[in-house]
C-alpha cells in the first residue's frame, strides 16, 4: 500500500502563494492533487503523468504548477495568485506501480484564502 503525506497548507491572503508537498512511501506512476471545499464534491486540480506531462483544471491554469522529483516520490504544487475560491482541503493521490488500477489518497492539507 502506498502511503502519502501532504504538507504546506495554511492561511494566506488573496493574491498570495503557497507550496504544497506530497511525499510517497515508494516510487509511483501518475500523481496529482484533488481538492474538496465544504459541501462540494472532490475535484481534480492538477495531474503529473508517468511521463511527467502536467495537466491542469481550467480554473488553475496559469496560476498553479505541478512538479515532482526524478525519483517520482515527492510532488509539489506551487500555487500563485490564490483566490478565495481556492479554499479547500487539498489531497494528494498516486497510482501504484504494483497495480495500476489502484489509486491512493493522502489525508489532506487545508488551504484557506482570505479575501
Amino acid at each position: 500500500q502506498v502511503q502519502l503525506v501532504e504538507s504546506g497548507g495554511g492561511l494566506v491572503q488573496a493574491g498570495g502563494s503557497l507550496r504544497l508537498s506530497c511525499v510517497a512511501s515508494e516510487s509511483v506512476l501518475e500523481m496529482g492533487w484533488g481538492r474538496q471545499a465544504p459541501g462540494k464534491q472532490r475535484e481534480l486540480v492538477a495531474t503529473i503523468t508517468s511521463d511527467n506531462r502536467a495537466i491542469y483544471q481550467d480554473s488553475v491554469k496559469g496560476r498553479f504548477t505541478i512538479s515532482r522529483d526524478s525519483a517520482k516520490i515527492t510532488m509539489y504544487l506551487q500555487m500563485n495568485s490564490l483566490k478565495p475560491e481556492d479554499t479547500a482541503a487539498y489531497y494528494c493521490y498516486a497510482q501504484s506501480t504494483r497495480d495500476v488500477s489502484k489509486i491512493y489518497w493522502g489525508q489532506g492539507t487545508q488551504v484557506t484564502v482570505s479575501s
